[in-house]
């Protein structure tokens, strides 16, 4: 699919394993994610309401007392 003149393709998800985050400084974690080519990084709180549509290049932690305590992509 070609991109529309203006806008830009999704950036490709990073081949990066999220499990290697957890238990990881929050800001330690995120300047990781993006060295190795995470595009968005949002950190968000336990429990957090989330919509549930798939952003490619982004990465989610869930972080408590400023440690990752669960990562996923999208």
């Amino acid at each position: 699919m070609a991109a529309t003149q203006g806008s830009q393709p999704p950036p490709p998800d990073s081949q990066d394993t999220p499990d290697r985050y957890v238990g990881l400084n929050a800001e330690h974690a995120e300047r990781q994610a993006h060295d190795r080519g995470w595009s968005t990084v949002r950190q968000l709180p336990p429990g957090a309401i989330v919509t549930m549509e798939y952003r490619a290049g982004r990465l989610n932690f869930e972080v408590r007392d400023g440690t990752v305590t669960r990562c996923w992509k999208g």
